[in-house]
C-alpha cells in the first residue's frame, strides 16, 4: 500500500486496518504529513500544522494497538480542526489579526470528544475571519485555493477543511456552519459536508450559548465517514444548553442500510430563493433522477421560503453585533470589510426589527413543517454557482441576475440554516469545466439518520463519487 493510498484511505477503513495490525497509525501520519508538505504550499489548506504533537500521538496510538488495549472508534485516525475551533496548545486565530498569536488553554467540546475517541489532531485549517464569508481568505494567512483549479475559491468558511480532505491531507475535517460554511466548500471541493440540527453537536466554549444559527459538524470524503465522525461528536453536555441526548448508533446504522425506496422526495432546482447557474442546475437535475431509479417518489416542489432573506440579514447583523461589536473601537482597521458592515448594521437594529425577524422566521417554519408532512426529504443544488475566482470576495450576480448583498447567493444553504434543519451535501457531478457540483439533501426536524441513509444510497449509486482533484 503506497503512501498516497494511505492518504486517501477512508477513516472507517483505517480503523479496521489499525485494529488488524495491517497498517500503523505512525505510517499513516507520516504519509499525511508528507502529503501536507507536498500540497499545502500551493493550496494553503492548513494554516497551522502540529506535526510534532501529531507524531507523538500516533506513536502512542501504535503502542496501544500492540498492547491490545481498549480503542476508541477513531483510534489513530488523523483529523483536521477548523481555525475557528479552540485547540489546547495549538494556535487558534479565528482568521483574525486580533488573535494572530492566540493559543487556547482548553479544547472546544468537539475536539475534546474527537480526542477521547482516539482521533489525532494534525493541525488547524484556514477559514475566513470569524467565519464571515464564503471565500476562505483572511489577513493572517491569505487565501485557500480550490484543488480542482487553484485560480478559484474553495468556498468558505470551512474551506481549508474541504481542501485538506479533497487532496488527501487527512480523512476527517471538523468544521462549522452558519449560512453554509460546511456545505458550500464541500460542494466546491467535491467532498461531503453535514450541517446538523442545532444542539446535536454541542458548542462550547462560545459567547452565544443559545445561538441556533451556528453549528459545528463533520466533513469527510464519504458519507460513512461523515456518520462515523458525527457519532463521536454528537450528544448532550451541560456546558451547551441547546444540546440534547441522542442514540448516536442510529447514524452508523443508517449508512449500513442505505435506501430511499418509497420515500417522498421533493426536488427543487432553486428552492424559490435564488437564481441558479445553468451548469449547477443541469448537474443537480441529472442527480435527482438517481433517486427515482433507487425507488423514491419524486416530484418538483419546495416550501414557501418567502421572507427568508430578510431573516438572514437581520439575524446575521444581530448575531455579529452580539459576538463582535466591542472589537470595532480598537480593531476596525484590520477587520474584514463585510464583517464590519454586518456588525454596524446589527447595531442599528431596533426591537421592532428583531421582532419582525422572529415572527417571519416562525411563519416560515410553520410553512416548512407542513410541507414536510407531505415529503420525507428535499433535494436541491447546494450552491447557486460554481467556484469563482479566488480574488473575488463574493459574486455580484448569479445567472445574470444581480445580488442585493454579499450573502444572497448563499440562500440555497442559508434557508435550511434559518429553519434549523439537517442538510448534507454530497458530490453529484461536474460542470463542463470539470468543477465539482454538490447536491443538498435536507430533512425535517432532527432527521439526521434519514438524511444520512439517503445520502449513502445516492453515493453508492455514483461510481465517480470519489474522484481525486489533479494536484
Amino acid at each position: 500500500m503506497t503512501p498516497i493510498d494511505l492518504c486517501y484511505m477512508p477513516a472507517s477503513a483505517l480503523v479496521r486496518l489499525f485494529r488488524a495490525k495491517k497498517v500503523s497509525p505512525v505510517e499513516v501520519m507520516k504519509a499525511v504529513l508528507a502529503r501536507i508538505d507536498a500540497v499545502n504550499p500551493l493550496l494553503n489548506a492548513y494554516c497551522t500544522v502540529a506535526a510534532d504533537s501529531a507524531m507523538k500521538a500516533a506513536r502512542a496510538a501504535e503502542r496501544a494497538i500492540m498492547k491490545r488495549g481498549a480503542f476508541g472508534p477513531l483510534h489513530g485516525v488523523p483529523v483536521s480542526i477548523k481555525d475557528l475551533t479552540e485547540t489546547k496548545g495549538i494556535r487558534t486565530t479565528w482568521g483574525s489579526k486580533i488573535y494572530e498569536h492566540h493559543v487556547p488553554d482548553e479544547d472546544a467540546l468537539p475536539v475534546e470528544r474527537l480526542k477521547a475517541a482516539g482521533a489525532i489532531v494534525v493541525g488547524k485549517t484556514n477559514t475566513s475571519e470569524f467565519g464571515s464569508g464564503a471565500n476562505t481568505y483572511n489577513e493572517v494567512f491569505g487565501a485557500t485555493r480550490n484543488p480542482w483549479n487553484p485560480k478559484l475559491t474553495c468556498g468558505g468558511s470551512t474551506g481549508g477543511g474541504a481542501v485538506a480532505l479533497a487532496t488527501g491531507m487527512g480523512p476527517l475535517a471538523e468544521g462549522s456552519d452558519l449560512g453554509g460554511s460546511l456545505r458550500t466548500p464541500a460542494a466546491f471541493c467535491g467532498v461531503v459536508g453535514f450541517r446538523t440540527s442545532p444542539g446535536l453537536v454541542p458548542v462550547y466554549p462560545t459567547r452565544l450559548a443559545w445561538d441556533t444559527y451556528g453549528v459545528h459538524g463533520p466533513m469527510a470524503r464519504t458519507v460513512r465517514d461523515t456518520a462515523l465522525m458525527l457519532s463521536v461528536i454528537a450528544g448532550a453536555d451541560a456546558r451547551a444548553p441547546l444540546s440534547y441526548a441522542v442514540d448516536t448508533r442510529e447514524f452508523l446504522r443508517a449508512v449500513e442500510r442505505p435506501s430511499v425506496k418509497g420515500l417522498r422526495i421533493a426536488w427543487s432546482p432553486d428552492l424559490g430563493v435564488c437564481p441558479i447557474d445553468p451548469e449547477i442546475r443541469r448537474a443537480a437535475a441529472t442527480a435527482s433522477r438517481v433517486f427515482e431509479r433507487l425507488g423514491a417518489k419524486l416530484d418538483t416542489a419546495h416550501p414557501d421560503f418567502s421572507g427568508v432573506l430578510d431573516v438572514v440579514l437581520v439575524s446575521r447583523g444581530a448575531r455579529q453585533a452580539a459576538a463582535h461589536a466591542e472589537k470595532l473601537a480598537q480593531w476596525r482597521g484590520v477587520m474584514q470589510d463585510n464583517l464590519v458592515k454586518n456588525i454596524e448594521y446589527g447595531l442599528t437594529l431596533t426591537g421592532d426589527d428583531i421582532g419582525r425577524c422572529e415572527r417571519t422566521r416562525t411563519a416560515i417554519w410553520q410553512r416548512v413543517r407542513r410541507f414536510y408532512e407531505q415529503h420525507d426529504l428535499i433535494i436541491a443544488p447546494t450552491t447557486s454557482i460554481p467556484p469563482f475566482p479566488v480574488e473575488v470576495r463574493a459574486p455580484t450576480e448569479v445567472a445574470g441576475q444581480p445580488m442585493t448583498s454579499y450573502i444572497e447567493w448563499l440562500l440555497p444553504t442559508y434557508c435550511f440554516t434559518v429553519m434549523g434543519l439537517p442538510a448534507i451535501t454530497v458530490p453529484c457531478g461536474f460542470t463542463r469545466d470539470g468543477l465539482p457540483v454538490g447536491l443538498q439533501i435536507a430533512g425535517p426536524w432532527r432527521s439526521e439518520a434519514r438524511v444520512l441513509r439517503a445520502a449513502a444510497a445516492f453515493e453508492a449509486a455514483q461510481p465517480w463519487a470519489h474522484l481525486r482533484p489533479p494536484v
